[in-house]
């Protein structure tokens, strides 16, 4: 068995439990899954191919999330300048900025579902890079040391929480579906407060509450993304990898972000 790819005229096909199982000398799937039942080893060799299937999907996960992140400090960089400048002038091409996130997310999703590894690639280093803008935008305002430290308070939370998500035997779906809606609800509050309210005292609180969430979210996409390898199905290892690494970007930028505006220092 060399690896979870293979092609097939050229073409992308995404592994199959049953091509591993050929791979070992057996027949059919079905033939793998009777190894439960006759007691006969077989059951063993499934459970190590999950394994090696779980070990490259987190490895590539964080990978792809670490690339993210590096194209997104580089944006957050060299682009803001050039950013501030493009929505000073054009004020209104701020909402299509955010339009243009939110569609690649959704194009994403749609994609990976079809294992276009390569598109959803291209999509998310469009959306890594576009992040970095924006964020550069807002770091502007903060001090460089303030920025790295809550870089490295960042890297160090998100860290912990992914381990736990790894190794931790409690199912964490209701508590996923808690932090989900708290998310809704800060999104909804952090709206009111914008066009609304303009109160510093509701964006801290609500800075407070997102920590928590982001926290708790990055734990739960962990687990799920275990979760996805046992139900993998036709899905490739890179799609799901994909897939679970750009929620979990998401989960480190937005921690990012609220935990700037609870401890970054003004300029």
């Amino acid at each position: 068995m060399e690896s979870y790819e293979s092609y097939n005229n050229g073409q992308f096909t995404p592994p199959r439990y049953e091509e591993y199982g050929e791979a070992q000398g057996f027949q059919s799937y079905e033939d793998l899954s009777g190894g439960f039942e006759a007691g006969n080893p077989v059951a063993a060799s499934i459970q190590q191919l999950k394994s090696l299937m779980f070990e490259e999907v987190i490895a590539k996960a964080f990978l792809f999330m670490v690339a993210a992140l590096g194209i997104t400090a580089f944006a957050a960089y060299t682009a803001p300048y050039f950013m501030l400048n493009w929505l000073i002038k054009n004020p209104f091409s701020l909402y299509i900025l955010f339009g243009a996130e939110i569609a690649i997310v959704l194009v994403s999703n749609s994609v990976l579902k079809k294992n276009n590894v390569v598109l959803a690639a291209v999509l998310y280093t469009i959306y890594s890079y576009l992040t970095g803008a924006t964020i550069g935008i807002i770091c502007l305002a903060y001090t460089g040391a303030s920025v790295a430290s809550v870089f490295l308070m960042t890297a160090g939370m998100f860290g912990v929480m992914a381990i736990y998500g790894l190794i931790t035997k409690r199912d964490l779906s209701s508590l996923g579906s808690l932090f989900m809606m708290g998310l809704v609800g800060i999104i909804i509050a952090g709206l009111v407060n914008v066009f609304l309210l303009h109160s510093s005292a509701v964006e801290f609180g609500i800075s407070i509450v997102g920590v928590l969430i982001f926290v708790g979210l990055t734990a739960y996409d962990v687990q799920k993304l275990k979760n996805r390898v046992t139900f993998a199905g036709s899905a490739s290892a890179t799609a799901i990898a994909m897939a679970g690494a750009f929620e979990l970007y998401l989960d480190f930028i937005n921690l990012f972000l609220k935990l700037l505006r609870l401890f970054g220092k003004r300029k």
